[in-house]
């Protein structure tokens, strides 16, 4: 009987009246291309490494990793936040935190250079994480049966964001006085960007008319339909949804949270340091390309491998991004010239992939009912990739200097873990798809 309610609570929210759904999307891609900014990082890496951390590019790095590591925090408190008072509460109240570790950014000084991890760092990733898993949530929650693609614009949104605001960002930073003088002004410009485009966008954001969760699992005589729609993924389904606590409680998680770490280390690294890797290759006066082809590939890549991921399923999906990734990461050191961008740009369209898949995976695993506050918890794989992603980086752009080439151990370590992560998702679809083994001894075959 559960699983039948549930099935019917799936296709009475696929028949709902689309119209709020789709004012749900579109505010929430409307938050996310601005909230994107935060990616961009590597505009502001050069100015402030040498302005307030004294050249060293592994501190002013940690900016950006501490930033994603908070993140999964933030998730799982905007999760839990969502489930108790509404998705437009939390979105409001992240934009307010986003804007407010930005404007203070702008007083940090060299003499106090932590207030930059504070700031931009721990209350941005607060703010961004209670902005990021409650609107992919939401709008999951609205159009379930395409949740990849749903997901996929969402997330594309965040990458887009880097590509629409990096030429204005480093006009504002050179009209502000340059690199290593403008960044304080324009982190206050940002600032009301975000709390004006949040607040306006929280009032679209419309959680969706109560369901029956007691299972996310399609009636028996629907399976058909939905594994021809769908491939390996209608394969492994749970019979309900999981709470965070029983969530915690499998292996299945913390595999996904690893692979998720593995799989995120060489993107995450890419975008830290497009600029400085492109300068280093003799390509100032148009390093800035480097950014937008990483930031503009990702956004594809997230929309291009959601919709992929709804025909594949995820975990056929994670692995060839898996591939992909590991084996571009070697050829880092032939590029040159343009080149040099192409391959950035490839890499960039492999991890958006990874950020749009994951959502699927999770939410296949373990339910929407609690998607928002256990993708948080996934997340904290994320956060930790970021922080190995901006330690790896740093260091052998330090000890790399100007000659680039001598960074390429550090790409060599992020294709030995996208590897390893490959093996992993192997045996992570092993489990889900035995019926001893899945989460809570729930899983079945189909």
């Amino acid at each position: 009987m559960a699983i039948s309610s549930s099935a019917a609570a799936e296709r009475t929210v696929s028949a709902m009246p689309s119209g709020r759904g789709i004012a749900v999307v579109i505010a929430a891609s409307a938050i996310q291309l601005t909230v994107g900014i935060a990616y961009i990082w590597s505009v502001f890496q050069t100015g402030v490494a040498e302005s307030i951390f004294a050249g060293d590019n592994a501190a002013a790095g940690l900016t950006f990793s501490i930033l994603l590591a908070i993140l999964s925090i933030g998730s799982i408190l905007g999760g839990r936040l969502a489930t108790k008072y509404s998705t437009r509460f939390v979105v409001f109240v992240g934009g307010l935190i986003l804007a407010a570790g930005f404007y203070l950014a702008s007083y940090t000084t060299a003499s106090h250079p932590w207030m930059l991890w504070l700031t931009y760092g721990a209350m941005g990733g607060l703010g961004m994480g209670f902005l990021y898993s409650t609107t992919i949530a939401c709008v999951q929650q609205w159009f379930p049966e395409k949740k990849g693609f749903v997901t996929g614009i969402i997330v594309a949104a965040l990458g887009l964001g880097g590509v629409v605001f990096t030429p204005p960002i480093e006009w504002l930073i050179n009209a502000f006085g340059g690199a290593g003088a403008g960044e304080p002004k324009t982190f206050v410009v940002l600032a009301l960007l975000f709390l004006f485009v949040c607040t306006l966008g929280s009032i679209f954001m419309y959680d969706p008319p109560a369901q029956d969760a007691a299972s996310s699992v399609p009636a028996k005589q629907d399976r058909a339909a939905t594994a021809s729609a769908h491939g390996e993924q209608a394969r492994t389904h749970l019979r309900r949804n999981f709470t965070p606590a029983e969530m915690l409680k499998t292996r299945q998680f913390y595999l996904t949270a690893l692979i998720m770490c593995l799989a995120c280390t060489g993107g995450l690294m890419m975008i830290a340091f497009a600029r400085p890797i492109g300068v280093a290759k003799g390509l100032e006066a148009t390093a800035t390309f480097g950014v937008l082809a990483i930031t503009m590939s990702n956004s594809l890549g997230r929309l291009f491998w959601g919709t992929v991921s709804d025909r594949l399923g995820p975990y056929k999906t994670i692995i060839i991004l898996l591939a992909g990734s590991s084996v571009l990461s070697l050829f880092m050191n032939l590029a040159q010239s343009f080149w040099v961008f192409v391959l950035i740009g490839v890499i960039g369209f492999f991890y958006g992939g990874i950020l749009s898949t994951f959502p699927s995976l999770v939410s296949d695993q373990f339910g929407t009912q609690y998607m928002a506050t256990n993708y948080g918890f996934v997340l904290m794989g994320f956060g930790a990739g970021a922080i190995l992603a901006s330690q790896i980086g740093g260091h052998y752009k330090n000890l790399a200097a100007s000659n680039v080439n001598l960074m390429y151990p550090a790409f060599v370590i992020v294709s030995a873990a996208t590897l390893v992560g490959m093996g992993l998702v192997f045996y992570l679809r092993h489990l889900n798809t035995s019926t001893t083994n899945a989460p809570g001894h729930r899983a079945t075959r189909t």
